[in-house]
């Protein structure tokens, strides 16, 4: 869908800059582990220390208010993590949303995010020298995508630096970084249901990355600590009417299912082994058409109409 212009140049440039630190800060919980990591790892005046949190409109959002209340949000954590907010307009995915969204966003999931990332970062060359984009997924369960560990690196240049984060924990370790950050678990915005977004609740607590999250923050003894969710509390009822377990996202409520019933959550535990049940035995029709959004782009249905 893209066709790839690359300018080259030699020599190094001149003057250097000097060298600063700064990752994409979306206020989910990928982010706020690279964040509260690297807070813990390295001192406030250590070059690598993240200094810049580039907030990006038209990637996700592509709604002017619902942004601002993203941004609003952020800058209330901004000083008080020790970060510069940027807030970045881009229409380098706008072009193609809407066709992509026919296919289930498969250009932007699986080739084109990494690349806008780098881009996004570059345009940041005279500021940053290094520029960290949050893994989605830890070693054990990653898998080919658009942003990825041996992929985002080669998106760098002499002057700037792009790092794939966070790739060595799981998501629910990465949640237990939250657990034990009370600003981030006041301020976190894991909901993609942009539409329902208001002033002082970016999660609907509905959806099922909102009750994924939820359930790891339960399993962590953190939900009922924080008001980022409209409840604090879930029911078995919730996860059978909200959850629809993806191939994608199995190891995430797979690894809470222990955690679950340490806490005598047996209830939550039984509701989430059957939609595991269901999402790896008899959901065969679900899995087919996965893989062919994924790999057919609707294809097969195409050839089903014409031959029926």
């Amino acid at each position: 869908m893209v066709r790839i212009e690359a300018k080259t140049r030699s020599g190094l440039p001149y003057p250097r800059t000097p060298e600063r630190a700064g990752f994409f800060f979306s206020g989910g919980i990928d982010s706020y582990a690279t964040l509260r990591a690297n807070r813990l790892n390295f001192p406030l005046e250590h070059p690598w220390s993240l200094r810049d949190g580039l907030v990006v409109y038209g990637l996700e959002i592509d709604v002017p208010e619902t942004y601002q209340l993203v941004v609003n949000m952020l800058q209330e954590v901004a000083p008080r993590a020790g970060l510069t907010l940027v807030p970045v307009y881009t229409n380098l995915y706008l072009n193609y949303r809407h066709e992509d969204a026919r296919n289930h966003f498969s250009f932007w999931k699986y080739e084109f995010q990494g690349a806008v990332f780098a881009a996004i970062a570059h345009a940041f060359a005279r500021r940053l020298t290094v520029v960290s984009v949050a893994s989605g997924d830890d070693i054990p369960n990653i898998y080919p995508y658009g942003t990825h560990p041996l992929l985002d690196p080669n998106y760098g240049s002499v002057d700037l630096r792009i790092r794939h984060d966070g790739v060595m924990r799981s998501r629910l370790e990465r949640t237990r970084l939250i657990a034990e950050w009370d600003l981030a678990l006041q301020h976190l915005r894991v909901c993609n249901q942009i539409r329902r977004y208001r002033p002082g609740g970016l999660n609907c607590g509905q959806c099922e990355k909102c009750v994924r999250t939820m359930l790891a923050l339960l399993a962590l003894g953190a939900l009922n600590r924080t008001d980022a969710f409209p409840e604090k509390d879930i029911t078995a009822e919730l996860i059978r009417s909200a959850v629809e377990i993806d191939q994608d996202v199995i190891h995430y409520y797979q690894e809470v299912l222990p955690h679950l019933e340490a806490r005598g959550r047996d209830d939550l535990a039984r509701a989430v082994r059957q939609k595991l049940r269901e999402s790896q035995g008899g959901g065969w029709k679900r899995k087919a058409g996965q893989w062919n959004r994924k790999y057919l782009r609707k294809c097969f249905r195409k050839l089903v109409a014409l031959l029926s």
